[in-house]
């Protein structure tokens, strides 16, 4: 490959086909199939994938781990944006390189090049910059992009990315400006090798170090013991981890969020038959980020008895003017757990009160005797009578725990319910009044802020925002 004005061209071509990977298209394929099939397969089905992070050595060495990655993702899901992002092997440059001349090629195929985000990118940062030559002398993107073509089978947009930075404050602030990006909508793929050139063992025990640093979600903990494997002096160490500050970058996204990193499969080159060298080896790992679901549910049994202690409480104070002391709870399970809960009461299908709390070390149990007296003097509404109990009926809605947001495109209408917070001022919506409005999403969060929180229509756009969900269930 000669270099030349990269700049004046369009599409990104193949330039690294028949080198790492197959370069015709009825070979790449029929490699790719082998390697999917002996692939660790998917190891948490209900859970999204939100990133992955792959190998980017040749297919003959690393194929089976990269495919291992891949294997997360759920073939017909629909993703928006596939962000790829490499850290260079042969620039060093500050900041990152977004292509955005034309599309990416390999031998199965023209991905199209999402030019609009990638002109966005460029425009919110000058850490982002256009430079062709960076791409196309560059081998760890490209050979992510067949993989990402056989398992993918829906529409999607090719965000390229390549980290010239050697710089872990860089990798933060390019994480805060792929932040808004980072939603359920679009994926994720890291690409780094992990230990160059130890003997085997050496690369087996250093690897899972590195790899264990990076699941725990902490970029500190990673830039900590990356820094701890270059004093042990391991011979012929030259790296823990070539894409650093691609996975540091992925770790700034993803702290202190519900993604939850796993390790997938783990080989390197030594284990290459027969090409494996054991005396001087790389690593490779697959590793996912999965949106761990918190779906939870609350049993027949349950929902019996939290309806019943619901109406004895609220029956006991409209005869005695006084709260009673919480009935304990009969079953074992989440009723003695912290969960936060919304008692709703409607009469003749009329809405006369509605309370709630999140959890704040208060049984499921005693919380919801407590909402359900409360709701039936809310201050909002004509107050309950007693001879109005027997044409009651309350809705309950048990609360997951809450989860901080980076960006409102993470809010799903009729999912989840949002609770918004400034200073003193908070507001929540369950999230049932969105179906029950059908408002869009401006509208949800307008009216909470405006409505609940106090805040203004526009309130919300400078405030914390959480999101929950709710099991919903009425009698």
């Amino acid at each position: 490959m000669q270099k030349q004005d990269f700049q004046k061209a369009e599409n990104r071509p193949p330039e690294f086909a028949g080198k790492f990977y197959p370069g015709t298209k009825g070979a790449l394929n029929k490699l790719l199939e082998e390697l999917f099939t002996e692939a660790t397969p998917k190891k948490n089905p209900q859970n999204r994938t939100r990133a992955i992070i792959s190998p980017h050595a040749g297919y003959v060495f690393s194929g089976k781990v990269a495919a291992s990655a891949f294997n997360q993702i759920v073939g017909n899901e629909n993703f928006k944006k596939v962000f790829v992002i490499a850290s260079s092997h042969q620039f060093l440059f500050g900041g990152a390189s977004v292509y955005k001349q034309g599309n990416y090629e390999t031998p199965l195929g023209e991905i199209p090049v999402d030019r609009e985000t990638a002109s966005k990118l460029s425009n919110a940062s000058e850490l982002f910059q256009h430079d062709a030559e960076a791409h196309h002398f560059e081998h760890s993107l490209e050979v992510q992009l067949p993989f990402l073509q056989f398992k993918l089978k829906t529409d999607y947009e090719l965000v390229p990315i390549i980290l010239g930075t050697n710089n872990a404050r860089d990798c933060q602030k390019i994480a805060d400006v792929l932040n808004p990006y980072f939603v359920p909508e679009n994926l994720f793929v890291i690409s780094t090798d992990f230990s160059h050139y130890p003997s085997y063992d050496d690369a087996v025990k250093n690897d899972a170090e590195t790899a264990n640093a990076i699941i725990s979600n902490d970029p500190e903990k990673l830039l900590q013991v990356l820094k701890e494997n270059k004093k042990k002096k391991i011979n012929h160490l030259a790296t823990s981890l070539c894409g650093w500050t691609s996975v540091l970058t992925l770790l700034y996204l993803t702290e202190n969020t519900n993604i939850r990193y796993h390790k997938i499969h783990y080989q390197n080159s030594g284990d290459a038959k027969p090409y494996g060298d054991k005396s001087q080896v790389v690593g490779y790992w697959a590793i996912s980020a999965e949106e761990e679901t918190t779906a939870f549910s609350v049993s027949e049994e349950e929902q019996k008895e939290l309806l019943k202690k619901a109406k004895s409480s609220i029956r006991h104070f409209l005869e005695t003017g006084k709260r009673g002391q919480p009935e304990p709870s009969e079953t074992t399970g989440i009723l003695n757990e912290e969960a936060g809960v919304f008692v709703s009461i409607y009469v003749n299908n009329e809405l006369r009160g509605c309370i709630g709390n999140f959890a704040k070390k208060e049984t499921l149990n005693d919380l919801v005797q407590r909402m359900a007296v409360s709701a039936s003097c809310d201050h909002r509404f004509e107050n309950l009578k007693e001879e109005e109990l027997d044409n009651m009926q309350l809705e309950i809605s048990v609360l997951s725990p809450l989860k901080k947001i980076k960006s409102v495109d993470e809010i799903e209408l009729g999912k989840h319910g949002i609770y918004i917070k400034k200073g003193l001022n908070s507001g929540t919506f369950l999230p049932q009044v969105a179906q029950k409005t059908g408002w869009n999403l401006e509208q949800f969060l307008g009216h909470c802020s405006h409505d609940k929180a106090g805040l203004g229509w526009e309130g919300w756009r400078d405030a914390e925002i959480y999101t929950y969900e709710a099991f919903i269930f009425r009698g």
